[in-house]
């Protein structure tokens, strides 16, 4: 793919605000404890990994103001999905196996949606069973299906990389963008933010396609994001096989350098989309409707604030290091701020339509 020597990553545009819950240590105390009691790891060093994704710092800049009990819970789901993902998923024996892991993925699925579903050795199962019963105790019906059933599409979208990587394809920038909605974790961490608000957006209002384009960009951007935090940890270990900047150099014969600037055109293209869209959306929304797409907005913001800091992307030795508590440094202006779709991803192009309501 390239050398990480020399690799300039350009600064991020994201003129967001940035929010975090105030009591967020205390929060993730008990998130830590939890993990240590959970059985999900199978070592210490898998344990140190899966706590050096912070992952309530994480989800505490998506709900600044959710209740503790909320915030919580969904920050344990997404300490969950980091293990799972390290173990199960990116590197683990399963990555090229799809027939086993697609069996996996039912098994997961069935005990999220089930909480008497057998575990049958699993040991993910129990822990993720403790949190979705987490989720039913305070959230309403629909907020916990939607969660359910974002979560089945995640699962979905690593079925569907797994599948490449065992067929040694490389997607192009089309499939990729709509692989990488689903394989990146967005649906269902998004889908978290009615569970820790409280504020359950109508269906009407959450089904308009402005409302849809709005969250699918949200994630994308979060997702090309986690691919530029990553690039240099998965380029020093060898394991950047399917990200965007190898599709972007195998569709369009880039260098690496090259295609880290396609990416940040990209990406950025699609947050100034974003951006002009929720502004014409947003005054018109309800109460509910306005608390998700505020949480959107942190969320592009607070996944970026956590990716330039978080030991999950930034260490690159055997023991996970400290948090890098560093001052963030951001571009003042998108690398494309073109308002027009993507010349190389028509599946998205609907996004761009003046139209959508």
């Amino acid at each position: 793919m390239g050398s990480v020597v020399d690799l300039e990553l350009p600064l991020l545009y994201c003129p967001l605000e940035s929010a975090v819950h105030r009591r967020v240590r205390t929060v993730d105390a008990q998130a830590r404890r939890w993990i240590a009691e959970s059985g999900m790891c199978a070592s210490a060093h898998e344990e140190a990994w899966v706590v050096a994704t912070h992952s309530t710092d994480f989800f505490a800049r998506f709900a600044p103001v959710a209740e503790d009990e909320r915030l919580l819970a969904t920050s344990l789901w997404v300490y969950w999905g980091f293990a799972f993902d390290d173990a199960r998923c990116d590197n683990g024996p399963l990555s090229t196996r799809p027939a086993q892991f697609n069996a996996l993925a039912g098994l997961v699925q069935q005990a999220a949606e089930s909480p008497t579903a057998p575990a049958r050795g699993e040991r993910f199962v129990a822990p993720l069973q403790d949190i979705i019963g987490r989720f039913r105790s305070f959230g309403t019906p629909a907020q916990v299906r939607r969660f359910t059933e974002a979560q089945r599409a995640w699962l979905f979208g690593v079925c569907w990389q797994i599948g490449n990587q065992a067929r040694g394809l490389m997607p192009d920038l089309d499939e990729y963008v709509a692989m990488r909605l689903l394989s990146s974790g967005g649906e269902p961490t998004f889908a978290m933010l009615e569970l820790a608000t409280g504020m359950e957006v109508p269906d009407a209002q959450l089904r308009r396609p402005a409302v849809r384009a709005l969250t699918e960009m949200a994630i994308l951007v979060a997702a090309l994001d986690n691919d530029r935090h990553s690039l240099r940890k998965e380029l020093t270990r060898g394991h950047a096989d399917q990200n965007i900047y190898a599709v972007l150099q195998h569709q369009r014969q880039l260098s690496l350098q090259e295609s880290v600037d396609a990416a940040a055109a990209v990406r950025d293209r699609v947050l100034t989309r974003f951006l002009q869209l929720h502004d014409r959306i947003r005054p018109q929304a309800g109460v509910e409707l306005a608390s998700y797409l505020q949480g959107l907005r942190y969320g592009i913001r607070g996944n970026a604030e956590w990716g330039l800091r978080v030991p999950r992307y930034l260490s690159l030795g055997h023991v996970p290091d400290p948090m890098d508590e560093a001052p963030l440094h951001w571009a003042q202006s998108p690398a494309d701020g073109r308002c027009e779709p993507l010349p190389d991803v028509p599946g998205c192009a609907w996004w761009w339509d003046d139209t959508l309501m």
